[in-house]
């Protein structure tokens, strides 16, 4: 009988599948699969498992997911920072959000409101609307155009802190 071997794109694939059914589990148990086939990730492939991880709620996951990126020979980008921002702001990290938005705008990657809006958000909930408009300031001085959900999230960071007037 025929041994086959699953090659990167067939994993990129399925893991994408999980990805867009919100199956993080299963997508991190085929990234698990593929490193021990020793196919290389790319970049596509660490996005979509660390977007499912961030549909999954598994902020930790995400942020492990990232940092193995980094150390990969695979270049993180805007989508990768957004993907683990937004993990990081649902699992209320917001210290962890503040520092990936930093690196984001350090690297190559271009940022764009997507980030900022998950950051603000995160602050926001962790009761540092001071540091959410700060952030404003920032994506004024990034050249990054504030939208409705900026907007909102700013609101919303003050107006939990008492601070809306």
């Amino acid at each position: 009988m025929a041994h086959c071997r699953i090659g990167h794109s067939s994993f990129s694939a399925a893991i994408s599948a999980c990805e867009k059914s919100s199956q993080w589990r299963q997508a991190l148990q085929l990234f698990e699969a593929m490193a021990l086939s020793k196919a290389e990730p790319g970049t596509i492939t660490y996005n979509a498992v660390i977007s499912a991880c961030d549909k999954g709620n598994a902020w930790e996951k995400a942020l492990h997911l990232c940092s193995a990126l980094l150390q990969s020979s695979a270049q993180a980008s805007t989508i990768t920072f957004n993907a683990v921002i937004s993990a990081c702001g649902k699992g209320c990290r917001w210290e962890k959000a503040l520092h990936l938005c930093s690196a984001l705008l350090q690297s190559n990657a271009q940022s764009n409101s997507i980030a900022f809006n998950a950051v603000i958000s995160a602050c926001g909930k962790g009761c540092r609307w001071e540091k959410a408009l700060s952030l404003f300031s920032v994506m004024a001085l990034s050249e990054v155009n504030p939208d409705t959900i900026t907007c909102n999230a700013l609101i919303t960071a003050c107006r939990k802190a008492s601070k809306w007037e």
